[in-house]
């Protein structure tokens, strides 16, 4: 498919999501409190025209600079905008100028929203796989976040590429998307129904995995996953017995990242201190550290906590001295879960 058929898709097919022809674009309505208020200040011209399939709003915004990759109307962005305050920023990227349109007049209506002197978002019309082409600096986000757009671009590995040199040391990549249980069929990426609603375009994961890692993002972490029921009789037909599956991931900036979960006997403890964060904090699917416990991880678990932003929020125990040789629990195989659809609930 090519940029023109997404883009008139998006800006000409779609008037908003009730437009959708499955609930490939759709997310689980089980949002958290404090991201549920946020939401509540977006304009409803800018959430009547969301597509997304996740939530793409990581712990630790404050201060934050972020990058959205297919910003689209810019929900995202201003809910990002309340969670990083007026001392960060967000910056949206997207090629579909009626959906920039929407987003770029209301940008005084929610830095109003959200008590800041000045807007502190700024959206660019451009390609995600080209971010060169926009003046972005390396290694000046963050943060970068996506929503449901990386199946959509034609050059995947670019996209990855981009993001790995626009991070700074630590940052990382943390995104929603649909993938599919083996590879789609070359044929279906000429329909564009099956390509607009995020499917045919979908990554087989496997490949998504060797993907991440040949950018330099070398453990990339699910988050979450949920299976998609496509609820469309003929568009079923056309998919066969293809699976999908919105998934979140997110991919640190480290470099030396081992390509194996690796012990070396380090420990560490959650203080419970992280903002909005509760009681736990789930750093990916693995991964649910409460507040109190002392937790043994693998290298790249200690590394990613570490040298990342939340650093601040945890106790360290060890360090790489002393290799004791693969880390227990540690496995392969399809990392979603294959629990059936049925029932699942969008907002």
């Amino acid at each position: 498919m090519k940029h023109d058929d997404v883009k008139d898709y998006y800006g000409k097919v779609l008037q908003g999501s009730d437009d959708l022809q499955t609930n490939a674009c759709c997310t689980p309505d089980d949002v958290p409190a404090y991201l549920r208020e946020v939401l509540g200040k977006i304009h409803p011209e800018v959430s009547e025209k969301y597509y997304g399939c996740g939530l793409v709003a990581p712990m630790v915004l404050e201060g934050m600079d972020v990058l959205d990759l297919g910003c689209g109307s810019g929900r995202d962005v201003y809910a990002l905008s309340g969670l990083v305050g007026a001392h960060g920023s967000v910056v949206g990227v997207d090629m579909t100028n009626e959906q920039l349109a929407v987003a770029r007049r209301h940008r005084a209506f929610h830095a109003a929203a959200f008590g800041h002197g000045a807007p502190n978002t700024v959206f660019h019309n451009g390609y995600i796989e080209k971010l060169g082409e926009l003046g972005l600096a390396d290694e000046s986000f963050d943060i970068i976040v996506s929503n449901c757009v990386i199946n959509l671009s034609p050059d995947k590995p670019a996209v990855l590429r981009e993001a790995f040199r626009l991070l700074k040391p630590g940052g990382e990549l943390y995104f929603s998307d649909v993938y599919a249980d083996r590879r789609v069929p070359a044929a279906l990426l000429q329909d564009p129904v099956l390509y607009g609603e995020c499917l045919s375009g979908a990554l087989y994961w496997n490949d998504f995995i060797s993907l991440a890692k040949a950018a330099g993002f070398a453990d990339p972490r699910l988050v979450e996953d949920r299976v998609l029921s496509i609820e469309n009789p003929e568009i079923e037909v056309k998919l066969g017995d293809i699976g999908f599956h919105s998934a979140t991931y997110r991919l640190f900036k480290l470099e030396g990242l081992e390509s194996d979960c690796e012990d070396y006997g380090q420990r560490v403890t959650y203080k419970g201190t992280m903002p909005n964060g509760g009681a736990e904090f789930v750093l990916d699917k693995g991964h649910v550290f409460a507040a109190g416990q002392e937790v043994a991880v693998c290298g790249n678990t200690y590394r990613m906590l570490a040298e990342s932003r939340f650093a601040p929020y945890f106790e360290f125990d060890g360090d790489f001295t002393t290799h004791h040789g693969i880390f227990a629990g540690c496995g392969g195989g399809m990392p979603f879960d294959r629990a059936a659809a049925a029932g699942t609930s969008c907002c």
